[in-house]
């Protein structure tokens, strides 16, 4: 069933109104009309079962739509993970981007690392976070994600590591340098028990499920710069390897994603 995306959709409503691009979508390009049926999230892992019952293309377009059932999302991950990515040259952004929305990223963060190749000024990169999160949006309706993943505006790699020291519960550093696969291993096993024994401690007592927060930081072309291997190093960043190959700074965030989702996939 077709997926779109409304704020403020409350259980109260007995309907809901679709406004914008949409409207266009929806008409004139799935060619569907009054009494088919779509799917409405609310962004937070809510979705409404909704009948449409009328379409307006006088003035601002809109489209009314009966609210027929309401039920939990189960796309989304039991823990949320934010990817800081180091800026990679060309639209390699735009891949890891789709991809790991796919996978079940919560936010995904541009970094301007010291072996970052590109150079944006501050309009080039409101641009980018526009089309970014359009990306973005497209990925969450295709694979029937509960939210549509954020991407964040840039940070330089100080204000990464700033706002993943302050705000984040776990934070995982692939790192070329790091030894051994049993390392790696012990740390998403242990990683994975934390994230389930507090959900079910939580679940035992009645209290709000808020997620654990999960940093994954990559690196781009050229790797991390020593000194920000020790920047990381230095806030607790659990070192790990991801096999003996070197793997594409467009390869390595979906690896980790890959492997985060599989494992902590409710």
């Amino acid at each position: 069933m077709h997926r779109f995306y409304v704020d403020g959709c409350s259980e109260s409503d007995k309907q809901i109104k679709i406004t914008g691009e949409d409207v266009n979508h929806i008409l004139n390009v799935l060619r569907l009309g009054v009494n088919d049926e779509i799917t409405v999230s609310d962004g937070s892992s809510r979705d409404f079962q909704c009948r449409i019952t009328q379409c307006n293309t006088d003035g601002e377009p809109f489209i009314l739509a009966n609210i027929i059932d309401i039920f939990d999302n189960n796309s989304e991950l039991s823990a949320d993970i934010y990817l800081f990515q180091g800026v990679p040259k060309g639209d390699k952004m735009e891949l890891i981007i789709q991809k790991c929305v796919e996978l079940g990223v919560h936010s995904i963060v541009p970094v301007m690392m010291e072996r970052t190749i590109v150079k944006l000024d501050d309009k080039k990169k409101e641009k980018k976070i526009a089309r970014y999160n359009a990306i973005s949006e497209a990925a969450a309706k295709q694979s029937r994600r509960g939210i549509i993943p954020k991407v964040m505006p840039y940070m330089s790699m100080n204000e990464a590591i700033s706002f993943a020291e302050s705000q984040m519960d776990y934070i995982l550093f692939p790192y070329e340098f790091a030894e051994g696969m049993d390392g790696s291993r012990a740390i998403i096993d242990q990683l994975v028990k934390e994230v389930f024994d507090e959900k079910n401690i939580k679940k035992d007592n009645s209290s709000d499920d808020i997620n654990k927060s999960i940093a994954v930081f990559i690196g781009p072309e050229g790797g991390f710069a020593d000194s920000e291997a020790k920047q990381l190093e230095d806030i607790g960043a659990k070192t790990m390897s991801l096999g003996h190959r070197i793997l594409r700074t467009e390869t390595a965030g979906m690896t980790v994603m890959s492997i985060l989702s599989f494992m902590l996939d409710r």
